[in-house]
């Protein structure tokens, strides 16, 4: 069975060639394949980034985590803040 993740690359494949195809077709060019890679780009969301957990960070070791199941770090202990730096 194929995943909801894949069904859409493959949608998104076979448009962006019918439509390369399509352009091909009336411009004679293929100028226009050099902007096919970044077609996803344009419909990407904006705030994708900002609905994420914070970072969280232990102050003795390196452990960092988005999990906010964690509030102590699993190697010494000690509380996690969070990142300022996102």
């Amino acid at each position: 069975m194929v995943g909801s993740r894949t069904l859409t690359a493959l949608v998104g494949i076979v448009g962006s060639l019918a439509l390369s195809v399509l352009l091909y077709a009336y411009t004679d060019s293929l100028l226009f394949f050099l902007f096919v890679p970044f077609i996803p780009f344009l419909f990407a969301r904006r705030d994708e980034g900002t609905n994420r957990p914070p970072i969280r960070e232990c102050s003795r070791c390196e452990f960092t985590t988005r999990n906010p199941e964690f509030e102590y770090c699993p190697r010494d202990g000690s509380r996690l803040y969070e990142r300022t730096d996102n």
